[in-house]
């Protein structure tokens, strides 16, 4: 049976930190803020941030909401990333994205538009390029990183690994791919193009899963010995109890896989639920550079 890699476990030992680092700061006078923009209802977005507010709470993060209908404006939409910009009490933004269908074509130029020093979801070029660079130019997106926090928690030394990551996305896979080259990892990106898979990932001693396929990631691609990163998390409704909750599950076929690997996160509650937990860390940082 594999070591089940907790987003539990990890979270505890995150708030811990950072409840002493929001303490100091508050201390020297500064309360580390959170601006959070939200176009519409989305009820993925609206999940989201009342797990994130939660999460603020629980550390000492202060939430500033800015909440705009779903058919704002572009003008709309910047007027109010110039105003967190212009405040200095705001210290990490985070916008719900992707942005309105009829905002798509400026998606870019509106998310640019954020000072990177305030950008702890990687939504601007600057940040992107941060984690591609190996610079402290914004920070990287919080999936990828809570990915990296729960390897450092659990003592998994990736230099000379070999790492297979699933999924080329700007939002997860070639962000983790980047984090862990970092961590001195030799690094494989596997895509809908890639060929055989299964192979490359059989060959691994990291595999990251980010392709966002339910039951893609089979017994075929794992052998003993390995760490499971699974990061997606899809809707499957055999997991649905009887009381009509759950439902969600990652790309592996758990009960495939586990036996055969040695660790491995569960989906939910391996790296979903740590992402709230780097969002603040990202902000308390944003907080003490000020």
């Amino acid at each position: 049976m594999a070591k089940r890699l907790l987003g539990k476990e990890v979270n505890e030992a995150l708030v811990a930190s950072l409840q002493t680092r929001t303490a100091a700061l508050r201390e020297k006078g500064v309360t580390p803020t959170l601006g959070i923009i939200r176009l519409g209802a989305n009820p993925s977005d609206l999940s989201y941030e009342k797990g994130a507010t939660k999460r603020a709470e629980e550390v000492g993060v202060a939430v500033k909401n800015y909440i705009l209908p779903e058919d704002a404006s572009k003008e709309d939409v910047l007027a109010v990333i110039d105003e967190v910009n212009a405040d200095a009490s705001v210290h990490g933004v985070l916008m719900f994205r992707p942005l309105p269908k009829h905002l798509k074509a400026a998606q870019d130029e509106i998310c640019n538009r954020l000072d990177p020093k305030k950008d702890v979801d990687s939504m601007t070029h600057m940040s992107n390029a941060g984690v591609f660079e190996g610079q402290d130019l914004g920070y990287a997106p919080c999936t990828p990183a809570a990915c990296m926090e729960i390897l450092d928690h659990y003592g998994i030394d990736c230099k000379g690994k070999n790492a297979v990551v699933i999924g080329r996305s700007l939002v997860v896979g070639k962000p983790a791919a980047m984090m862990l080259m970092a961590k001195n990892a030799t690094v494989t990106i596997c895509h809908t193009k890639t060929v055989n898979t299964a192979e490359v990932c059989k060959n691994a001693d990291i595999i990251v899963s980010a392709a966002g396929v339910l039951n893609s990631l089979t017994a075929d691609y794992v052998r003993p010995g390995q760490v499971v990163i699974d990061v997606s998390m899809n809707w499957n409704p055999e997991k649905i109890t009887s009381k009509g909750k759950g439902g969600m599950s990652g790309d592996c076929v758990f009960d495939e896989v586990e036996p055969i690997v040695e660790a491995i996160t569960p989906v939910p509650g391996g790296v979903g639920a740590v992402t709230t937990s780097v969002l603040m860390k990202h902000v308390v940082e944003a907080a003490e550079k000020v």
